[in-house]
């Protein structure tokens, strides 16, 4: 048995903890839920997570510990495997500091603008204020990731939780139609980013292949689509 396990989708939350896990080097198997099956529902589901949301890990190494919400797994992992995450405690808490950044702002908002132009719209439900309000503060969240890479490689002074908790969510700016053309800084991370083996590997584990919202040539229309089939409005 893997010493983790990790119950997975293909959403930018999803491929935060592949990742990490790779990029740690941890052992682990991998649970994929099925959306559209309502699997991440299941009574069985639901005891590890009430919440009825992805990622899950189980820590077998650790009386079979269960954690979820992927903020914290990341912060789990790193401090298991003693990487990632500095142990300097000013440098930690400013990594912690865009983790937080990431969960409480990034995720959230564009999460919003993907909804109501990839689940909603398809479905006849068009909010051109909400869309609005939520691909422009969106693109506000980027601008700030794109000073902060100006004048550094990563986010934080090295390689961190800080970065791979951040680009799941930036990199599917094309999701929400967010233009980041103009953001060189941004773009360069992205670059950085894509070229490790780890953020290659983990971003295909929970589907088994590249997220076509990362493509830049993959057609939207056909994947807006079918996501739209996978949810509720």
């Amino acid at each position: 048995m893997a010493n983790i396990t990790l119950y997975t989708a293909p959403t930018a939350n999803g491929y935060k903890v592949s990742i990490a896990l790779e990029e740690l080097c941890l052992e682990y198997a991998v649970r994929h839920l099925h959306f559209e099956k309502n699997e991440q529902k299941t009574k069985e589901f639901l005891s590890l997570n009430p919440n009825g949301r992805i990622p899950v890990i189980v820590d077998h190494s650790s009386n079979d510990f269960v954690l979820s919400e992927s903020g914290a797994i990341l912060i789990y992992l790193a401090e298991k495997a003693g990487r990632l995450i500095p142990e300097n405690e000013y440098l930690r808490f400013e990594v912690l500091q865009w983790v937080m950044f990431q969960m409480s702002a990034v995720g959230p908002m564009m999460g919003q603008a993907m909804f109501f132009q990839r689940i909603a719209a398809p479905k006849g439900i068009v909010d051109d204020y909400a869309i609005d309000r939520y691909v422009k503060e969106s693109r506000r969240l980027l601008e700030i990731i794109d000073h902060r890479v100006s004048d550094r490689e990563y986010i934080c002074d090295e390689f961190s939780i800080a970065d791979i908790a951040i680009f799941p969510w930036a990199r599917a700016h094309r999701w929400g139609n967010i233009d980041v053309s103009d953001l060189v800084h941004l773009s360069r991370w992205f670059e950085l980013m894509e070229a490790k083996d780890s953020v290659q590997k983990g971003i295909r584990v929970p589907s088994g292949k590249y997220p076509v919202a990362f493509s830049s040539v993959a057609d939207l229309s056909e994947a807006t689509r079918l996501n739209s089939e996978k949810y509720e409005a």
